[in-house]
Order: C-alpha cells, then sequence, then structure tokens
C-alpha cells in the first residue's frame, strides 16, 4: 500500500506556500506522504474518506497555554464574568459552597476580574462572612494574584511577614493585609497546598486535552511547569508522562520549565552547562509527542492587573508603574546562564520597561555566548513602543502576544494605559509585516482557549466592551491562521514537521464546517470542529472521518 489513508474532495488550506490550497492529501503512518488531486490520484490505500468539500487545516497550536491549570479549573468554583458582575455576587457563590462543604475543608475559586464586575476585589472580611468555617482562596483570572479570607491568612503568615521579592501582601490604611496577594506573595498560600500529587495533575492533563482536541488543536505549549508560582509539583513532568504513557494526552506537548527550578550542575569546567535541570537536560530533549521547550522566566507581572513593569504611570493609577519580580542584574544574570547552558528562554514580559530589560539581557547573552538561532521569546510582549518594536525584529526575538486577551480583557488594558499608548498593545501587524513569524495562542485559562475565537480576535481587535484596540495591528484571516499554525510550529523549534499539511510533515489536522476564509469575520467563532487528527489518528470525530 501506498497509504493508509486517503482524504479527498475537501477545500485544504495547507499553509504551504508553494500550494496553498488543494483537494486531496494521503497520510501513511504518521505522516503526510502526497498532496494534491493528481499525485494522490495514482496511490493505493487502504482507506478513503470523502470529506464532502469540508475544509481542513492543519492543526490549531496553541504556542502559550497553561494545560493543567485549565484542566484543575475544570472542577473549582467559577467567578468568571459570566457567572458574577459585581463582588457580592463573588460572595454569594462562596456562602453557597460552604453550604455543601463540610467545615474546614478548602473552597478554591478561579477567574474572577475586577475590571470587569462591580465592587472591585474581593476582601478577606467578605470572605469570611461568607464562608466563616472553611479556608477559601479564590484565584484571580490572570493568575497573578488571588484572594484568601482570614483562616488562610492566619496559616501562611502573611500577617506579619514582610512583601516577598517579587510580590506583594496589599495592606489597608492601618497595616491590615486585605486579603490580596500579588504576584509571587501568592506562594505563601501555594505552600499550604502544594505539590498537587501527579495522578491528580495527569487527571487534569487529560480533561483538558479533550477539550482542546474538539476545538482542533493538536499541538500545545505549556507556559511552566515544576516552580515558582505557576507550577503545580515539582514532578509534573512526569504527570505528563503518565498522561502519555496512559493515553491521555491527545496533543503533542512542549513544557516550558520554570526558572526556579534551573540549579547549578557538575559539569567539565569546559562544559557550557552550569545551570539547568538535573542530568543537562534542556531545551529540545524528548521527542514529537513530549518535550522540554523552553525555561519559563517571569520578568514582571499583569496589564490588567496593573502589577507589569511600566516605563510611565498606569493611566488610571497614578504613582503606580508596577514592579518587576526580580531586580534587573538578577533577572538577566537567570536569562544569559539559561542562554550560555543552551535553553531557549521564553520571559514572560507584559509592560514596557520590562520588555527593556529583557531585550536587553538577550542581546548581552547572545553577545557574550553567541549561539544560531536561539530563538529566544517574550510571552504576551504586550506593551511595546516603535522603538522597541525595531529592536525585537532586529534581534530575531519572538513576540508571543494573545488575541483573546485584546478581546476579553482589552477594556481594562485601555483603561491602564489610557488613549496615548493603547495603540502599542499587543502588537501582531507590527511584526507579520516585518516577516516575523508571530505565533497563535490563548494564555488559557486566563481568557477562553477557542483557536477561531482567538483568529477573531486578531482579525477584529474588538473588545468585549466594543473598542476597537490597536486598529492598526488588526490582521486579514489568513494571516492569523498562519500564526496558529506555521508561527506557533517556529516557536517551538517543529516547524520542518509540524503547522502545514505537505508531505513529510506530521499528519495533524482539523476539519471544519465552514473556510474561515469565506465566512464573515464574526462568524468565525461559530464555525464548528467537526474532527481532529493527530498524526493520522482520530482524537475527536463527529463522523466524518470514520
Amino acid at each position: 500500500m501506498d497509504a493508509d489513508v486517503v482524504y479527498r474532495n475537501a477545500r485544504i488550506l495547507t499553509m504551504d506556500p508553494a500550494r496553498p490550497r488543494a483537494e486531496a492529501f494521503a497520510t501513511l503512518g504518521d505522516r503526510v506522504v502526497a498532496v494534491g488531486g493528481h499525485e494522490v490520484a495514482g496511490l493505493s490505500a487502504r482507506r478513503t474518506v470523502d470529506l464532502a468539500g469540508r475544509c481542513v487545516l492543519p492543526g490549531f497550536h496553541d504556542a502559550h497555554n497553561h494545560m493543567a491549570w485549565y484542566g484543575l479549573s475544570l472542577g473549582e468554583l467559577d467567578l468568571s464574568p459570566g457567572r458574577v458582575a459585581t463582588v457580592e455576587d463573588v460572595y454569594e457563590r462562596v456562602a453557597r459552597e460552604a453550604a455543601r462543604r463540610p467545615a474546614g475543608e478548602w473552597i478554591t475559586g478561579a477567574g474572577y476580574d475586577q475590571n470587569r464586575m462591580a465592587g472591585g476585589h474581593p476582601t478577606a472580611a467578605g470572605l469570611d462572612r461568607a464562608a466563616p468555617h472553611h479556608p477559601v482562596w479564590l484565584k484571580h483570572t490572570s493568575g497573578h494574584m488571588c484572594v484568601v479570607n482570614s483562616p488562610v491568612l492566619a496559616r501562611c503568615g502573611a500577617g506579619t511577614a514582610p512583601d516577598p521579592d517579587g510580590g506583594r501582601i496589599v495592606r489597608d490604611a492601618f497595616g491590615a493585609p486585605t486579603g490580596l496577594l500579588q504576584e509571587r506573595a501568592q506562594e505563601l498560600v501555594r505552600g499550604l497546598l502544594f505539590p498537587f500529587p501527579a495522578d491528580m495533575l495527569a487527571r487534569a492533563v487529560a480533561a483538558a486535552g479533550r477539550r482542546y482536541a474538539a476545538e482542533g488543536i493538536t499541538s500545545v505549549q505549556e507556559a511552566g511547569v515544576g516552580g515558582g508560582w505557576i507550577g503545580h509539583s515539582g514532578v509534573e513532568v512526569a504527570a505528563y508522562q503518565q498522561a502519555r504513557d496512559e493515553d491521555w494526552l491527545p496533543q503533542r506537548v512542549t513544557l516550558m520549565v520554570a526558572s526556579d527550578v534551573l540549579h547549578p550542575l557538575e559539569a567539565h569546567e569546559s562544559d557550557p552547562y552550569r545551570l539547568g535541570i538535573d542530568l543537562g537536560i534542556r531545551t529540545g530533549f524528548g521527542d514529537d509527542r513530549l518535550r522540554i521547550g523552553a525555561v519559563k522566566v517571569f520578568s514582571d507581572g499583569s496589564l490588567i492587573g496593573r502589577t507589569s513593569a511600566m516605563c510611565c504611570d498606569f493611566a488610571d493609577d497614578p504613582g503606580n508603574r508596577g514592579y518587576l519580580q526580580a531586580g534587573e542584574e538578577e533577572l538577566t544574570a537567570t536569562i544569559v546562564a539559561a542562554h550560555r547552558a543552551g535553553w531557549q528562554v521564553a520571559t514572560h514580559a507584559i509592560g514596557d520597561r520590562a520588555v527593556d530589560v529583557v531585550l536587553s539581557a538577550y542581546e548581552r547573552a547572545q553577545r557574550r555566548y553567541p549561539r544560531p538561532d536561539p530563538r529566544h521569546r517574550i510571552e504576551h510582549c504586550a506593551v511595546t513602543s516603535p522603538r522597541q518594536v525595531e529592536r525585537i525584529v532586529r534581534l530575531g526575538v519572538i513576540p508571543v502576544p494573545q488575541g483573546s486577551l485584546v478581546r476579553e480583557a482589552g477594556d481594562g488594558m485601555a483603561e491602564a494605559l489610557g488613549s496615548e499608548r493603547a495603540h502599542w498593545c499587543y502588537r501582531v501587524r507590527s511584526f507579520t509585516d516585518r516577516g516575523v513569524p508571530v505565533p497563535g495562542s490563548s494564555d488559557r485559562p486566563v481568557v477562553g482557549g477557542l483557536p477561531l475565537a482567538g483568529v477573531h480576535a486578531l482579525v477584529t481587535r474588538r473588545t468585549l466592551g466594543g473598542r476597537t484596540l490597536a486598529a492598526g495591528e488588526r490582521v486579514d484571516v489568513a494571516t492569523a491562521l498562519r500564526c496558529y499554525t506555521v508561527g506557533s510550529a517556529h516557536a517551538a523549534h517543529a516547524e520542518r514537521s509540524r503547522g502545514l499539511i505537505a508531505p513529510g510533515y506530521l499528519a495533524d489536522f482539523t476539519v471544519l464546517d465552514r473556510d474561515p476564509t469565506r465566512v464573515p469575520a464574526d462568524e468565525l467563532p461559530g464555525i464548528g470542529v467537526l474532527a481532529t487528527a493527530v498524526g493520522g489518528r482520530s482524537v475527536h470525530d463527529l463522523g466524518v472521518l470514520a
């Protein structure tokens, strides 16, 4: 047999410049072996599937999401804006949850956003009234802050603890904690509950993977495991390995390792591997199903939480410019050492001050220890001046913005930045017009992760409040689709095997009920995902691949 399966009578958007569209393709094992009617016509195959004119794309690839965090959130109290409109709604939902749980049992909620509900952040006092006999932990949608009640404050010692480096225990006028913990101050709470069991994390990943498959996602890059406030366990990689071994993991996963877990290594004096994880494992270790990606570094916080490091005050909070999560020299030393040890570095940088610090660190690293194509990244890259855009392009750094953040959090961003800087926010076209392969990503569960909703956001730049945020950064549908396929593969050093439907590439694809390039923009989020295949194997099918 020349092929296992021939798929014909399809409208295929290949993302391959050499053949942008086709009507048929064939797979053998986990690879595409032929594309195009003429090329496929002469092949013998075990099976032929008539796709009845449906649209086929390479599988969507989310270049920045939090898979375990999202899977865990599915079992937590949902405080997202669709569920709560005021802070009193939060208290009411917490009270209802407390009424059905035994005294002393933790209540964990996620997804609240003070920008999108009346009354601001919840407080410890309000949560004490709602759940006087339970420890309560509510996580902000950004992940960069949380609110806890008085029993938790007492257990974690926040009442007397000083602010940690890179974090803040918010206090009232009398010096008492309000319950709001920002950035690394959250580790006080996490220390009471973590690490989570590996089996629990593996099952959370499996739950997330099922949702992703139904959305056409075939590859993801998990944006931080193993340590810091972003990880859930020191053996988090083992949880992903368990999910893969149990056949619970439909997607190909690239894991970013939290920089907190890097440590000095015993190596020969001539070796560059002085900082890393045990055995010298670094970026690229693994296979095409599960591999180690970049090291994840945090430079600052959240734009909607007003903790990102800015060059100027927030427009709606005079005197506040946010802050770095570590000193500039410490951040630079971490980045340079990781670069020297062979890691791709992915640094979270939201504010323009943070972006400057990170770019200078990348430039210093490459100047001191030159490497071919290190492909370092700036995660979010949320606020960038024209000068910074040119510098990013010159240095070959990959910006990793999120369209869905513009849609769901853009109103809060616009208020934080003001009219003079809002057009610098989450740029895309400024980079794609200069030839930068921008990846598509969501930051889920901070916001929704449906790829076609992300495409819609990149195309329209329209916020939930009806604003058009940074209209000059809008791109066309074809460009947005390339972000979620070709761009994301490039960001993961996987552009030779993923992102195209082309001979030799992995047979990762999704079947849609409409062609995204031929519908009005506002219909993009409603396009149905009929099937998803990873390596030629169906991981989601509504009956079109059978």
